[in-house]
């Protein structure tokens, strides 16, 4: 097997993009990067990324893109060595999906492996206002074992940029996916 950590970062049809662009950048960037790191666009995504980053995609080493038709990806299988998979920004539409239990694309494939292998799924919706049907979608996928972690920012490092503001959600979600990145902690920085 591979040595290092192969993750998927899923990215859907929300409003959010600026979050994924700059996960991706960080996880590619880090001193102990992953070994892999799976992409999937959702039908929307590539559009909404284009739109709100003023550029296209371009997957570059460790960076692996994949079509999210395409089943023959190794993490459609709870056999492969992918541990971690994060939707970022994460619809309702993917959100509902997956607490359905609806497998009908590779992004909500892939998700489904991560709960019945019990391995780390972090989705970040980026929504608001939430109703009733997001709630209880959110509530299911927290009681089968993923994370859900809201894009909403911290205020507490005094962010002076937008870019700034946006790592507070990253490095979170880079946190709770088991990577030890340096950020602020709330009465710990000096």
């Amino acid at each position: 097997m591979k040595k290092g950590r192969h993750i998927i970062v899923a990215v859907t049809g929300a409003s959010g993009s600026v979050y994924a662009k700059e996960l991706l950048a960080k996880l590619s960037s880090m001193k102990d990067r992953p070994f892999e790191i799976a992409v999937i666009f959702s039908d929307n995504a590539e559009a909404i990324w284009l739109h709100e980053t003023g550029s296209s995609f371009t997957a570059v080493k460790p960076v692996t893109l994949y079509r999210n038709n395409d089943f023959n990806a190794p993490f459609a299988s709870g056999s492969s060595s992918f541990d971690t998979m994060i939707i970022c920004p994460a619809s309702m539409g993917i959100t509902g999906r997956i607490a359905g239990g609806v497998s009908d694309d590779l992004i909500t494939r892939a998700a489904d492996v991560m709960l019945k292998e019990r391995r780390k799924l972090i989705l970040v919706p980026r929504e608001t206002p939430l109703n009733l049907i997001h709630i209880r979608n959110m509530e299911t996928l927290t009681l089968a074992g993923a994370i859900i972690c809201p894009a909403s920012p911290s205020f507490y490092s005094k962010p002076q940029t937008i870019q700034e503001l946006v790592m507070t959600v990253v490095e979170r979600v880079l946190t709770l996916g088991g990577f030890d990145v340096p950020t602020f902690r709330w009465m710990q920085n000096d």
